[in-house]
């Protein structure tokens, strides 16, 4: 069972379901789980791993089997289905709900939906949009941008340059998410989604200078609600006490919700313009997920020299 929920009411809006009828407490129930089940086997009478947590959606085959059953059979069966106490019931293709499944409904206090759309339609359309609201989610200090179709997470102590980064990279035309806090979901085993809790959404903090709407400053192009985390970026102040990688063969890696993201520590101190080193790991990053490693050519190729006897 996920930790998160979402509301019944929302998905009802999300989704335009038509409410047939409504439970009693229509307003507070919640949906906890991502599946959504078409009751095939409990409409024959079949209950055994039965998971009443789900959605349940009726389409054309059950409706067909239903119109063949006795009157007091449906009685029998949507009365056992509602015991369950399922969240609601929902009707695909515009199908009337049968008087025995209403009657048994207001009975159990369950509720009763409709939509116009097809069965398939409607049951992977509330997996996807169930799956995204109930994702794991946790929330970090950072920037999050995204650079040429990369989401860059910004990560580091508080006035070390990353909002002052993110305002040079909106600047040369590339687009922020979130500043100060990201809210980070894990929506498949491998792929993290960052976004901006709403309050603050579209909006960056420059010491000096305070709070900018970049939307209203730098057009509508420069924001995005949501991008994919494919890079974290730990900004740090310069030490020549440190020993950092300069060749780029190590793969560091940081553990976010289970999911190991690649991660890279750049050294800031004056002179350097971390926009445009941004700007460089974002293309690395992705030149890297195509497949070349330039780091690992340049160790082949000086591997190669060595082994046929030049240099």
């Amino acid at each position: 069972m996920n930790a998160n929920s979402v509301l019944l009411k929302n998905v009802v809006e999300e989704f335009k379901l038509t409410v047939t009828h409504a439970s009693t407490d229509y307003e507070r129930v919640q949906i906890m789980v991502e599946e959504v089940t078409r009751p095939g086997l409990p409409l024959s009478g079949f209950f055994n791993h039965f998971e009443r947590l789900r959605l349940q959606v009726i389409g054309h085959v059950e409706s067909a089997y239903l119109s063949t059953l006795s009157h007091e059979r449906k009685l029998e069966i949507f009365n056992e289905l509602f015991s369950y106490k399922i969240p609601a019931l929902i009707f695909a293709r515009n199908i009337t709900p049968p008087d025995e499944c209403l009657e048994m409904a207001k009975h159990n206090d369950i509720t009763i939906l409709r939509c116009m759309e097809s069965t398939s339609y409607v049951v992977s359309g509330l997996i996807s949009y169930l799956k995204n609201a109930l994702a794991p989610r946790i929330s970090r200090h950072g920037v999050l941008v995204e650079v040429y179709g990369e989401g860059l997470l910004l990560m580091g102590e508080s006035g070390i340059g990353k909002s002052e980064a993110a305002a040079e990279l909106l600047k040369r035309g590339h687009r922020l998410i979130a500043d100060d806090a990201v809210e980070i979901r894990k929506i498949a085993n491998n792929t993290l989604m960052g976004s901006s809790p709403e309050l603050i959404r579209n909006y960056i903090e420059i010491r000096g200078i305070g709070v900018i709407n970049v939307a209203k400053l730098f057009g509508m192009a420069a924001i995005k609600k949501e991008t994919a985390i494919d890079l974290i970026i730990n900004i740090v102040p310069w030490s020549s006490e440190q020993i950092y990688d300069r060749l780029g063969l190590e793969e560091q890696y940081m553990d976010i919700l289970g999911v190991k993201v690649p991660a890279i520590t750049i050294p800031v101190k004056p002179g350097r313009n971390l926009a445009v080193i941004l700007e460089v790991a974002a293309m690395n990053n992705r030149q890297k997920n195509l497949g070349y490693n330039a780091a690992e050519a340049l160790a082949n190729a000086h591997d190669s020299a060595i082994d046929n006897g030049g240099f």
